[in-house]
């Protein structure tokens, strides 16, 4: 990782057509900590909070703004909580996960994370058990050591452009953590492939196949797929690999989306833009909103299933009552509602003509499922 400020994050925090901050005050340790909070209205009793960090140098605001994942969460009813960091000897903002020059800060990011994610989840009444993190570079590693760290508090996470201190990852226990991570292979700050002799001074870290063969054999994950995804922005020079490992325990995941030729971004706001990074995130979180069961005990009826997949205007749903009436609503890559109603048959028929790409198909009460439409 070179030392680069994210002159992105800075622009977008600049810029008037962005939302200003309204900050939130947290105390923890003695020391006012900022974030901000968004709760939809239509967020419902008991529902779920993402947390979403920014990347060193950055700050809360330019993290909302450049994700949106905002508009993800007024779609789809959950919590968002962007926290600030605090800030360094050289006034940058950052999380603790003890690069090589913060080797003499104290500040205790997991307890403060902790503390602020459970204070939200009595004061706006979250659910505790599904509590997710994300995070852009710096905060996506944070994410990992949440994962290491605080497992029986955040029940997945989903780093973008993060990736693990070689500590962290010597000293991580073999918890079971979904984990979902979003990686350029030519990212030119944290590099796909590590740099595990600390050319760069942040402190040795792992390259990203070691960071999924981790969180693969933590997981216990037995199955591998790999799907190309539609390349649906000619123009952006990359392309996406979905590799994906299941079976784990609890029916846990681990999911890499490896952005070929893709750089230090968050896919959809800028670099690819053949997915929406958030929307993404929270089709993976959404897999683990139940707690922790064994198989057995699974609901079954969750999740669906859809064939053929890819396909064109005509799907199977695998997996659902189809005596019952099931309300649906269907998104594109960008989060937009483009089409709902009402189905109580077999299959899904679609009546538009809709180009080649990624859909998330919503069933009221019953689940998600991914389509992939080519003509």
């Amino acid at each position: 990782m070179s030392v680069k400020n994210n002159l992105l994050l800075l622009l977008l925090v600049l810029s008037p057509c962005f939302l200003a901050a309204q900050y939130e005050i947290f105390e923890h340790q003695g020391e006012n900590r900022q974030y901000l909070i968004h709760i939809p209205d239509n967020c419902p009793a008991d529902a779920p909070l993402i947390v979403v960090m920014h990347g060193y140098t950055g700050n809360a605001t330019g993290i909302r703004n450049y994700s949106g994942m905002n508009a993800i969460a007024d779609q789809f009813g959950f919590a968002v909580c962007y926290p600030n960091g605090t800030k360094d000897n050289s006034g940058n903002r950052f999380f603790n996960v003890g690069y090589e020059f913060h080797n003499n800060e104290t500040v205790d990011d997991v307890d403060f994370l902790i503390q602020l994610t459970s204070y939200l989840q009595e004061t706006y009444n979250l659910s505790p058990s599904k509590t997710f993190s994300t995070g852009l570079s710096n905060g996506g590693d944070m994410s990992y050591k949440l994962a290491c760290e605080a497992s029986d508090h955040f029940r997945a996470i989903a780093p973008v452009a993060g990736t693990m201190m070689k500590y962290i990852y010597d000293d991580c226990p073999a918890t079971g953590v979904p984990v979902f991570e979003i990686h350029g292979t030519d990212d030119d700050i944290t590099y796909y492939d590590g740099d595990i002799n600390n050319q760069d001074g942040w402190g040795a870290y792992m390259s990203i196949p070691d960071v999924i063969e981790f969180w693969k054999t933590a997981n216990s994950c037995s199955v591998y797929n790999s799907t190309n995804m539609p390349n649906i922005n000619l123009s952006d020079g990359s392309v996406i690999l979905w590799e994906s490992y299941t079976g784990g325990i609890n029916d846990s995941e681990v999911w890499l989306y490896k952005v070929q030729n893709g750089g230090h971004d968050w896919p959809g706001a800028w670099g690819n833009m053949d997915i929406n990074s958030s929307l993404e995130i929270w089709y993976f979180f959404s897999k683990f909103l139940n707690p922790t069961s064994s198989t057995s005990q699974k609901d079954i009826n969750r999740f669906f299933q859809i064939a053929p997949n890819p396909g064109k205007d005509t799907f199977s749903l695998i997996g659902l009552d189809h005596s019952k009436e099931h309300t649906y609503r269907l998104f594109n890559s960008s989060g937009i509602l483009i089409e709902q109603g009402v189905i109580n048959q077999s299959e899904l028929h679609l009546n538009k003509n809709y180009t080649d790409g990624l859909y998330l198909l919503f069933l009221e009460n019953t689940g998600y499922a991914k389509i992939l439409i080519q003509n």
